[in-house]
């Protein structure tokens, strides 16, 4: 639900490591020294975007004048350009990966957003998924505000609610997400998130032998070691118990693969206090959240976050639709610089 890679660190300040050894090292280019190329001219900011049908201009979310605002232009520059909704991206192809897994387990009874708009309320980003009204990711050092009662969404759940009351029982939400956070190989303060959620009616409680809560968690544990056995083939795989204020039981899954336990998403069974505060009187409900980069980076053999926001050719070109874990093959070294105090990777 929450924060990059996964629902399980949903809450924390900054987003996982990723756990293999070759990510937390440097680029595998050559060892020559770095050359810097000419210096190149930017377009400006667009001043307006419109993301599902919502007009964004720029002075509505960097505001100069606002002492609660803590949105750069550099952050501004990333809404808008959704990395999730290309085919031809690593995200993108991960992304709809997981769609054809569902649409094919799951009769295409999910329900697939991928264009709401990022610009949220506090209410739907902290209140209604149960964030505590003093927990740290409320700070300003840690959520992008545009105001007092506005951020930039945080993580996919902040649409829950409102999927909810307008009678969703079964769907995925995809989109950018955006934390604040220090910039490096692993870490990036937008990233993009994927959140599936299921109802169960009365009738689907019914049917079963167990009780309500074992029956969700059954079939949510059943519906995810699919999945991720459709993204990575025959793995080992082990469920972790763990706490997340917005689920109860709660679960990690992990794999073993390329020699380590990766954690792969988060999940569990959603408290009843958020299906009441929505209309939904029925039995139960299950979610699960997970961070589209950690995947596309172990899938992908990327090996820095900064490159899936490359418009290089040498890096957009080495991906197609459709195939999943195409290798990236690095290129050379000699043109690379990296803008640190902007988050840029200029290729």
């Amino acid at each position: 639900m929450l924060i990059q890679r996964t629902y399980a660190r949903a809450l924390t300040a900054r987003p996982p490591l990723i756990p293999f050894k070759s990510f937390t090292q440097s680029l595998p280019f050559s060892s020559a020294p770095l050359t810097k190329p000419h210096k190149k001219h930017y377009p400006p900011l667009a001043a307006l975007l419109e993301i599902g049908g919502v007009k964004i201009a720029k002075d509505d979310v960097v505001k100069e004048g606002d002492p609660t605002n803590n949105i750069p232009d550099t952050i501004f520059s990333k809404i808008g350009l959704q990395l999730h909704r290309r085919d031809r991206h690593p995200i993108g192809i991960l992304k709809n990966a997981i769609y054809e897994y569902f649409d094919e387990k799951h009769e295409g009874k999910f329900v697939k957003f991928d264009d709401l708009c990022p610009i949220v309320s506090v209410k739907q980003n902290f209140d209604d998924v149960l964030v505590p009204a003093d927990h740290v990711s409320r700070s300003y050092n840690d959520t992008y505000y545009v105001d007092a009662q506005t951020v930039l969404r945080c993580h996919t759940s902040a649409h829950q609610a409102e999927l909810l009351r307008k009678g969703h029982t079964h769907f995925l939400v995809t989109g950018d997400v955006y934390r604040r956070d220090s910039i490096d190989s692993t870490h990036y303060p937008v990233f993009h998130q994927m959140e599936g959620f299921r109802v169960f009616s009365k009738d689907d409680c019914g049917r079963s032998d167990m009780d309500a809560t074992s029956h969700a968690a059954a079939d949510l544990k059943k519906s995810l070691e699919g999945l991720a056995q459709h993204l990575f083939g025959a793995v080992e795989m082990r469920w972790v118990d763990t706490y997340f204020p917005f689920t109860n039981p709660s679960f990690e899954l992990e794999i073993f693969f390329q020699e380590n336990w990766m954690e792969v998403l988060g999940c569990g069974v959603t408290e009843q206090e958020i299906l009441k505060r929505n209309g939904r009187t029925d039995c139960v409900a299950w979610a699960f959240g997970l961070g589209l980069e950690r995947l596309a980076m172990v899938l992908f053999d990327i090996p820095d976050i900064r490159l899936f926001w490359s418009t290089d050719e040498r890096f957009t070109s080495q991906f197609s639709k459709g195939q999943l874990g195409a290798k990236f093959k690095p290129f050379s070294k000699r043109t690379i610089y990296v803008k640190l105090s902007e988050g840029l990777l200029e290729i």
